[in-house]
């Protein structure tokens, strides 16, 4: 789908979603041929006469003011994530395609946020890029995505980066449901920020390779990016069902690192007093126990069991996307 697909699907999408009684205009208890609103109305809401709204629907942002974009989010009630989305849309729209900005590959997690995640002995925490990756991770974090760590499809079909990636092992590793007991709003949630990923970054093709392998081999994936769904995810719960330490409800924050541009900080810890620290502090013992070794959590499929990253060494090593002159700074 080129970018014009993607302005087209995503403004109808949004206009099927507002009522003409949620927007403030009366029905008269009319017969509607379409859901939502008519472009005409979305257009007497913005401002704009209907022939150029129109030509925005079909995906014409070349040029387009902010005013006007802005009028538009305004009429279709747009939250702060789809309007992000749609100025992200506009913005790789009116980029010159010979000067697309494309966002250098973000692979190596530097040195300072490697000790940073050392010093969280009491939460989870690991690094992600904007496409499910998982970079890094301190040693409760591997221990609490053993799971995503272990799959066979966490690491693409050749497995040639031995990066994880969490959209992969939740739509196609048959075990992510066992792991996930909101398998469904963890599902629609990791769909939702790779759609806001490629709108920030239509011509990164790692992702694009990502979206069309998942679209391909899962309906279930398919059938959500259909819907043109993003959002911002900053805080919340998540619950587990982990192996190990059986049932966890943990809160998780967010932290986008400015000096790794792509690149976000995610901590999970438990309420004091609850059953979930007292699981997570089960699964921090046995994580650091001298018989929990490197293969408990290696990929698998690595040769004689064994992980390219030692069990208390967190970086992953870089994808293919890398440059050979990228090197870690401090």
């Amino acid at each position: 789908m080129d970018r014009k697909d993607d302005i087209r699907e995503f403004l109808i999408s949004r206009r099927a979603k507002i009522s003409p009684e949620r927007a403030g205009i009366p029905s008269y208890g009319e017969l509607r041929r379409v859901p939502g609103l008519r472009r005409e109305e979305v257009a007497q809401l913005a401002g704009v006469s209907t022939d150029y709204y129109t030509r925005l629907e079909r995906g014409a942002l070349r040029g387009v003011s902010d005013s006007v974009l802005e009028a538009v989010c305004s009429a279709l009630q747009l939250d702060d994530a789809e309007r992000a989305h749609l100025m992200d849309l506009a913005r790789t729209a009116n980029a010159p395609s010979s000067r697309t900005p494309k966002r250098p590959p973000q692979q190596r997690v530097r040195p300072g946020v490697l000790r940073l995640l050392d010093g969280m002995t009491g939460a989870a925490a690991l690094v992600q890029n904007g496409r499910s990756d998982v970079l890094a991770a301190n040693l409760l974090g591997r221990a609490l995505y053993a799971d995503v760590f272990n799959s066979t499809v966490s690491f693409g079909p050749d497995r040639p980066s031995m990066v994880p990636n969490q959209a992969r092992f939740l739509f196609l590793d048959p075990g992510a449901g066992d792991l996930y007991p909101d398998w469904n709003a963890v599902a629609a949630t990791t769909v939702a920020m790779l759609r806001s990923e490629s709108g920030r970054n239509p011509h990164d093709r790692a992702l694009n390779e990502l979206v069309g392998e998942l679209a391909t081999r899962s309906g279930l994936f398919a059938g959500l990016w259909a819907g043109h769904d993003v959002r911002i995810h900053t805080a919340g719960t998540k619950r587990f069902h982990h192996p190990v330490a059986g049932d966890l409800s943990l809160q998780f924050e967010t932290l986008h690192l400015p000096g790794d541009e792509g690149q976000t900080l995610f901590t999970f810890t438990a309420e004091p007093g609850s059953a979930s620290e007292n699981a997570l502090a089960f699964l921090s013992s046995w994580a650091s126990s001298p018989s929990t070794t490197a293969t408990d959590t290696a990929p698998a499929g690595d040769p004689a069991g064994e992980s390219t990253i030692p069990a208390r060494s967190h970086a992953l090593p870089p994808t293919r996307n890398v440059g050979k002159t990228e090197q870690p700074h401090d």
